[in-house]
């Protein structure tokens, strides 16, 4: 019994060892790619990349990261980037307040919450304007041009009432 344990614990080791050495040859060979004449920026590069990695090996957020990963599939830093920035935005959207606009980014963007994010801004932007606008032949023509975009109410408006 002691004997399989013990084998079994060198096999699952000797394969965390073979992925390391593969990832780690995968960074440099992508910091000799990105800087073949340029030794430093290759160290900084290289560094750069295996935190952003390890970083990445401890998230939380399994759909958040495999979009991130997707996005950028060879680049362990800029997946560090957008996993993060993706992460807030989506923390964002779960606290915001207008159910119909939130509705409408989710719509637009299903699988980007940056995008939601800014389209959910600049929605409810433009509802809040088109709620203030006095001239109400444009305010019609614009919401009938556009029931469900609040952006392009506000645009059209705009065109028509100056």
């Amino acid at each position: 019994m002691r004997k399989v344990l013990f084998l079994a614990v060198a096999l699952v080791l000797a394969v965390n060892l073979a992925m390391a050495s593969s990832i780690e040859g995968e960074i440099r060979e992508f910091a000799m790619r990105e800087y073949p004449n340029d030794s430093n920026m290759q160290q900084y590069t290289y560094k750069k990349q295996i935190d952003a990695y390890n970083y990445l090996v401890t998230v939380k957020d399994p759909a958040v990261k495999e979009s991130a990963s997707r996005e950028y599939p060879y680049d362990y830093a800029m997946q560090k980037y957008a996993y993060d920035k993706q992460l807030a935005a989506k923390r964002y959207m779960e606290t915001v307040g207008d159910a119909e606009v939130k509705k409408l980014a989710d719509r637009e963007y299903p699988d980007d919450y940056s995008m939601q994010k800014y389209t959910y801004d600049k929605q409810l932007s433009a509802k809040s304007y088109m709620s203030s606008v006095t001239n109400q032949s444009a305010k019609s023509r614009s919401v009938r041009e556009y029931p469900y975009d609040y952006s392009m109410q506000k645009y059209t408006y705009d065109k028509l009432a100056y």
